[in-house]
């Protein structure tokens, strides 16, 4: 390959000066060592990146655990578009067993996804990843650990208007079922269930009644409202 070099005449006639420091890598750190990285097959750690499409409808987090240059798990979670939903179907067919050079220059079929696959490329060539100081890393799977017990995104949709203030409609807890207002008409708590943990009772043989009661709570003091509403209603 450096044989086929093209120089230019004004090169060419230039003496040969021999460079005198030649610069290292700084180290980073990755997984519990300091390394100098010259190659794509040294660079391994878990992290995240997140990106939005060209109109900004939409948004995903990628989540990647990648061993000597190579995607082991890819967890992709999107936001806002129907169509990304579908896009991380592909993406996720498409980006285990890639290097991460070779997934940055893939189409991800979404431009938020994309986006996501070059922010996170950045933070693992840089080094700055979730397990840099972590010996050993974390195993394959790990990426689950981030949507806990019914595997679901932590997710939160609020919707609010100025003539008729806000709407819980989800929170990191579940899907609101209902909202808890003091006298004043502001809001002390609400009543949630956690729907990863319902459908996996109702999945179980779990009587839908029992399992909607079973996983069911409340949050702040939305026992002491004066108030309940229904935020998708009233």
């Amino acid at each position: 390959m450096l044989d086929r070099i093209q120089l230019t005449h004004e090169v060419e006639e230039m003496c040969c000066v021999k460079r005198g420091v030649k610069g290292e890598p700084a180290p980073i750190p990755q997984e519990g060592e300091w390394t100098k990285v010259k190659k794509i097959e040294e660079v391994s750690g878990l992290t995240h990146g997140c990106g939005c499409c060209a109109p900004q409808q939409g948004t995903c987090k990628l989540t990647l655990n990648v061993k000597n240059g190579i995607i082991q798990e890819a967890l992709v979670e999107t936001l806002g578009c129907s169509g990304m939903t579908h896009s991380a179907a592909m993406a996720a067919e498409i980006l285990p067993g890639k290097t991460i050079l070779e997934a940055l220059n893939t189409d991800l079929v979404c431009d938020a996804i994309n986006v996501a696959m070059r922010e996170l490329f950045l933070q693992i060539v840089y080094g700055r990843t979730q397990t840099a100081f972590s010996e050993g890393g974390l195993p394959v799977g790990a990426g689950l650990e981030d949507l806990g017990k019914g595997l679901r995104s932590q997710v939160g949709t609020i919707f609010s208007t100025k003539q008729k203030g806000p709407r819980y409609l989800e929170v990191a807890e579940g899907y609101v079922l209902e909202l808890g207002l003091d006298k004043n008409d502001e809001i002390i708590g609400y009543k949630f269930v956690h729907l990863g943990k319902f459908m996996d009772a109702v999945k179980k043989g779990v009587d839908p009644k029992e399992a909607l009661e079973k996983f069911t709570g409340t949050y702040g003091r939305f026992a002491e409202a004066v108030k309940k509403i229904d935020p998708r209603v009233e």
